[in-house]
């Protein structure tokens, strides 16, 4: 395969991928600008590696893994506070009660938890995943993942109730 037509497929690829990963960014990190930064590392990260991607298929798992590894170490940096500004900090610090109908309600109880917690909501619960799968993104065991998600879906309750959290089966309340 000639060097351009490895572009133009990645750049298919680009435009086929970047929705999801975008998605799967935002949620991590709650900020758009934070996430279009992380999701174009990882494409180009992605980029570098592409010629040795043989399987299409593939080419989505292991753009997602790189994203998801890539903000684990922007978590692990000094400088990564994980302190996003807010327009009302007040209301937070008031114990104000999330509407649980309300999505931004859930994204910022989403953002309220650690990172290793919200990575395993949304690779589980948004881009759905299984517990083996997510355990492969995040480099760790299944049980981690079963921990991680115990936790976090316990503390998601504690901020903003049952209603728009999955029970143990997957499903919905």
């Amino acid at each position: 395969m000639s060097s351009h037509d490895q572009d133009a497929d990645f750049a298919d690829f680009v435009h086929a991928s970047w929705p999801r990963l975008y998605r799967t960014a935002h949620l991590l990190l709650g900020d758009h600008g934070l996430a279009e930064d992380l999701t174009q590392t990882a494409l180009a990260k992605t980029y570098v590696a592409w010629a040795k991607v043989r399987e299409r298929e593939a080419a989505y798992a292991y753009a997602r893994t790189t994203l998801v590894n890539t903000a684990t170490s922007w978590f692990r940096r000094r400088s990564w506070r994980n302190e996003l500004p807010h327009e009302d900090v007040g209301a937070e610090l008031h114990g104000r009660t999330p509407d649980p109908s309300d999505r931004p309600a859930v994204l910022d109880a989403l953002a309220a938890l650690p990172p290793r917690q919200r990575a395993v909501v949304v690779l589980r619960f948004y881009d759905d995943l299984s517990v083996a799968q997510a355990a492969d993104a995040l480099g760790c065991s299944p049980g981690t993942v079963k921990s991680q998600t115990s936790a976090a879906l316990a503390r998601l309750r504690e901020l903003i109730g049952d209603s728009p959290l999955p029970t143990a089966n997957g499903a919905r309340s």
